[in-house]
């Protein structure tokens, strides 16, 4: 979910401060690639550098386009192409529509077992238009990118506020602290995207598989739901498969 509501930014935190705090922590520093540097890439890279992660962050304007959030945060502006270089999670958040344009092999420089989360979501009236795979043959909005994309993916922040990125972490056992559900096949991949959830401060919780995952696409119970893990349990559990009608092409 793309919406933020306001445009207040955190202080950049230093590249040099950031890994000793990560360090100091006993997390693991990880190469995270970015593919669109929207409302949800952008506070991603926010939050991701200011906890020591070594953050490429690209978009289909070039790098050039990017030397403000660069400079705010640490991150490290690259073609699409060079994104996913090494990484060990990329991040997919772009309109539904661009996916198909990606460039081909996009993932082949990744890391070995590399967790592709994908945070989109199927506007066919809003933005996207048409997609017939998913209209009639009722492919999940993840499958569909997955199919595109040739590599698993991990459906996650498809329902997020891009403002709670930033303002609604909290740490762990907090009595406020917000569950995001997320959805996948590879259980190694999800546990690291579980894992990442965790560490940028929100709980979380197994939607299932990736054919599951229409329990978090728009218009369903989750859907930017701002809530605890029971209550996100319950709104997967309520959801219905049938898409409404502003969510149908």
């Amino acid at each position: 979910m793309r919406h933020s509501r306001n445009t207040s930014r955190p202080t950049r935190v230093d590249a040099t401060q950031s890994h000793a705090h990560a360090s100091n922590l006993g997390r693991s520093v990880m190469k995270i690639g970015i593919i669109g540097a929207g409302n949800i890439g952008g506070n991603l890279t926010r939050r991701l550098t200011a906890l020591g992660h070594e953050v490429s962050v690209a978009n289909s304007r070039g790098p050039h386009t990017l030397t403000a959030l660069a400079e705010e945060t640490g991150a490290t502006p690259v073609p699409v192409e060079e994104a996913a270089r090494g990484a060990e999670v990329v991040v997919v958040t772009i309109p539904l529509k661009a996916v198909p344009d990606l460039p081909k092999g996009v993932l082949d420089g990744a890391a070995d077992g590399v967790a592709v989360i994908d945070t989109g979501n199927y506007y066919p009236q809003q933005r996207d238009g048409r997609i017939a795979e998913i209209e009639d043959e009722g492919l999940t909005e993840s499958r569909w990118t997955e199919r595109r994309l040739g590599h698993p993916v991990i459906k996650a922040f498809n329902g997020t506020y891009a403002q709670d990125i930033l303002d609604r972490h909290r740490p762990a056992g907090a009595p406020d602290r917000q569950a995001l559900p997320v959805a996948g096949d590879d259980a190694a991949a999800k546990a690291k995207v579980r894992a990442l959830i965790d560490e940028l401060g929100f709980d979380t919780v197994d939607a299932g598989g990736l054919d599951d995952s229409w329990r978090q696409q728009p218009a369903t119970p989750v859907y930017g739901l701002q809530a605890g893990a029971e209550a996100v349990t319950k709104a997967l559990a309520e959801a219905s498969p049938e898409r409404t009608p502003e969510f149908r092409g």
